[in-house]
């Protein structure tokens, strides 16, 4: 079973194949996201990938945590999952 990690302090510069192909040195990757910000189109700094295993993603998270990557030393670690906001009916305003 796949597992995602979180990458951090990544190179404003950095690829999402740069970022697949220091993972897949710990085993397959099955995705790699870096996250841009929509209004100005940068990167945002952060990323996830997606490990074949919990094992590749346990060696992934060994091998790279606080390694120097582009001139920026990484924070990996197990991604959590972002509890969604509800949203409700829209509109911003309420009936009290």
């Amino acid at each position: 079973m796949a597992k995602k990690l979180y990458v951090g302090n990544l190179s404003y510069n950095t690829t999402e194949d740069g970022l697949r192909n220091l993972f897949s040195g710990f085993g397959s990757v099955a995705s790699a996201k870096i996250i841009f910000d929509r209004e100005t189109g940068n990167s945002k700094g952060f990323g996830f990938i997606e490990m074949g295993s919990d094992e590749e993603a346990t060696a992934a998270i060994a091998g790279t945590n606080g390694r120097e990557f582009e001139g920026r030393q990484l924070r990996v670690n197990e991604a959590m999952d972002k509890p969604r906001r509800d949203r409700g009916a829209g509109g911003g305003y309420s009936n009290w």
